[in-house]
């Protein structure tokens, strides 16, 4: 419901700036969100995004500029401060407590309780009535929230934020842990919320979702704006892509270039078992192809490469790289024989979050750099800084945590890892997840890049343009069953999904 733009503005921001010691993240940020809009903030991994929200939610004080809410300027000393004044916030890093009931959760930290004694009945009464204003009157407020599906618990966060006087909600990356479906359910209660009047803040990396629910979008750059108040509607993708990146991204996947006739099969993967996912599946990868593995969540596409990997042991038939079968559920055994995998979700299963980037890249080589039981970690960082400038990894630093890294960053450790282990076969699920439209563009380049050299590679996807965008020849799955198979050039998005759909009413 965006208001007329004569509207005072809830909330404005103007020239703000915060250093972290000599760097410094805003360098003249300006924001000004209306009532019962959705106000998109875009930019790249690193431009500042986080650091304005933490700034907007009173995490972070700034060292100049002003904020205005509802006209008068405020100081936010404090998160309960922003609460205060209606402002919440909801990170991607959902911040729910699984022990706890959804009631509690919504109302962790005002509990309503009079003198130590917390009034249960009517906090499940309120608990109910939130639930139903987001459309999820289902949920049960006794029920604990560890027993809740992702999408459930980010609902529960919004409750949270709903549970005080709320005028202004922002959401960090809200879709990035969702599927399709549950997409479309967080625009439905957006879409309710700004009736009611509630200002959105929606921060996205994703340019075709942001179109579907956004107002209008502001751009943030190396912690500058490059454009305020575009009008959804009437800004091209090219222009936002302009302003985001700094430079025209007009097509950000690689040209293909054809796979030789003689190309060896490296992947042999015949009649592949897991029981309860997927039965009989066979398919081959030559050297310098890319197998993309296109279909919804839920179509076992995961569980078919890890399966591949050995992460979960087969129930029947075998893989084979250069004609060598690998022992089923060993990792171990495919990690020698040549196999790598970036897992969809990098952070829990790919990295060492709270390790330097150079042990990082290392993990799967360590026994390259030891000598005697001792580690040489002088090889292991140069090793690891080659990797860097070759992938032009950001920033440059070995010594740095992989937990500070932007999305973008973090997968190419996964790549610099893989290379430097010497992988024959890379299976990469969702390796753009996270990743914003600048970043993507250099991983596809990366993907390419090996690919060329003589990697076979498979691709999973929940964006199907990336697959067929990416990929020489496609899969097209729908609960562990193969539904096509076909050079990528001789799909588009419409006929995959109207195969699946059909596929998924059989």
């Amino acid at each position: 419901m965006l208001q007329d733009e004569t509207t005072r503005p809830l909330l404005e921001v103007s020239g703000l700036t915060k250093r972290f010691g000599a760097v410094q993240a805003l360098k003249g940020v300006n924001l000004s969100v209306l009532p019962g809009e959705v106000h998109c903030v875009m930019g790249q991994n690193g431009a500042g995004k986080s650091t304005l929200i933490k700034t907007l939610s009173g995490v972070h004080q700034p060292d100049e500029g002003q904020i205005f809410w509802e006209g008068e300027e405020v100081s936010l000393p404090g998160p309960t401060a922003a609460l205060g004044l209606g402002i919440a916030t909801m990170y991607q890093e959902l911040d729910v407590v699984d022990g706890l009931s959804i009631a509690e959760n919504i109302f962790l930290g005002h509990e309503r309780a009079t003198r130590g004694v917390l009034h249960v009945k009517r906090t499940h009464a309120t608990a109910r009535s939130i639930l139903e204003r987001l459309g999820h009157g289902n949920l049960s407020p006794s029920r604990e929230v560890g027993t809740l599906s992702t999408a459930n618990k980010q609902i529960v966060s919004m409750a949270r934020a709903l549970s005080r006087d709320t005028k202004l909600i922002i959401m960090d990356e809200p879709s990035a842990i969702l599927d399709a479906g549950e997409v479309a359910n967080l625009f439905r209660v957006v879409r309710e919320l700004t009736a009611q009047g509630i200002a959105v803040v929606y921060i996205s990396h994703r340019l075709e979702e942001i179109r579907e629910i956004g107002d209008r979008i502001s751009v943030i750059k190396d912690g500058q704006s490059t454009a305020n108040n575009l009008h959804v509607t009437q800004t091209p993708k090219a222009e936002l892509i302009r302003r985001m990146t700094g430079r025209d991204v007009a097509n950000v996947f690689p040209e293909r270039r054809p796979l030789p006739s003689d190309a060896p099969v490296v992947l042999d993967v015949a009649a592949l078992e897991l029981e309860g996912h997927f039965d009989k599946l066979s398919f081959t990868v030559r050297a310098g192809e890319i197998l993309g593995f296109a279909g919804l969540v839920g179509s076992q596409r995961s569980e078919i490469i890890e399966t591949v990997y050995g992460a979960r042991k087969a129930t029947g038939g075998h893989v084979a790289v250069n004609g060598k079968r690998l022992i089923p559920g060993s990792v171990s055994s495919a990690v020698d024989a040549g196999i790598g995998l970036s897992p969809e979700e990098r952070k829990s299963q790919g990295l060492i979050l709270d390790e330097p980037i150079y042990k990082n890249v290392t993990l799967s080589t360590f026994e390259r750099f030891a000598r005697t039981g001792l580690l040489n970690e002088t090889a292991e960082r140069r090793v690891a800084r080659e990797q860097i400038e070759a992938l032009e990894l950001r920033p440059a630093d070995p010594e740095r945590p992989a937990r500070t890294l932007s999305g973008g960053n973090q997968q190419k450790i996964l790549l610099a890892r893989w290379l430097v282990h010497g992988t024959k076969v890379l299976l990469l699920d969702e390796p753009t997840r996270g990743v914003d439209v600048g970043a993507r563009a250099e991983i596809y380049m990366l993907i390419r890049r090996l690919a060329d050299a003589g990697t076979a590679i498979i691709i999973i996807s929940s964006e199907i343009e990336e697959v067929l965008g990416l990929a020489d020849n496609v899969l097209v799955v729908d609960d562990g069953h193969v539904l096509a198979q076909r050079i990528a050039t001789d799909f588009d998005e419409h006929g995959v999904l109207d195969l699946v759909m059909k596929g998924s009413a059989a």
